[in-house]
């Protein structure tokens, strides 16, 4: 029994397409022809050249898209940039699509706010607190403790004058 399996096996290895094996032996070699292309349309710089390590690109200031004009004629309305303008290599961080920077309220003055309000929040309870009627200082009393008010000498009585 083990030697069919062993024969089936050999023969579905052997029946098996040769084009996968030409795939997975394939290698790719760059000539120095493309190397020296790649040399002359980006020559190597040195540190004091090029400080940025970005191979000369011209790299524009960094100015998030929120802050461009909206009204201007964009060749690209959406990303507010035109045709053949150079992008910034941190375009994703300063794009339309990244986060909005919060520029309505400085740190400062929101603090300010935040604590003005807690301020009148507490300000408003010590008000409340000052005139809500509490419990009364000293608890009612009743002459005879109600007793026959409240069920008779078998109920519960209600506090008589002089008990504690």
């Amino acid at each position: 029994m083990l030697s069919r399996r062993l024969a089936t096996a050999r023969q579905l290895r052997a029946a098996a397409p040769t084009a996968h094996r030409a795939l997975l032996a394939q290698k790719r070699n760059i000539s120095l022809r493309d190397t020296a292309r790649a040399d002359a349309e980006y020559p190597h710089l040195t540190e004091a050249e090029d400080p940025e390590m970005n191979g000369g690109y011209i790299n524009p200031p960094p100015l998030k898209r929120q802050f461009r004009d909206p009204y201007a004629d964009w060749w690209d309305k959406q990303e507010r940039r035109n045709y053949g303008e150079p992008v910034h290599e941190d375009n994703d961080i300063l794009g339309t699509f990244s986060p909005e920077e919060y520029t309505w309220v400085t740190p400062g003055k929101g603090a300010f706010q935040i604590g003005c309000f807690v301020a009148v929040v507490f300000s408003f309870c010590g008000v409340v607190s000052m005139f809500y009627p509490d419990k009364p200082s000293a608890p009612r009393e009743f002459e005879g403790g109600l007793e026959a008010e409240l069920g008779g000498p078998g109920a519960l009585r209600a506090r008589a004058i002089g008990e504690s």
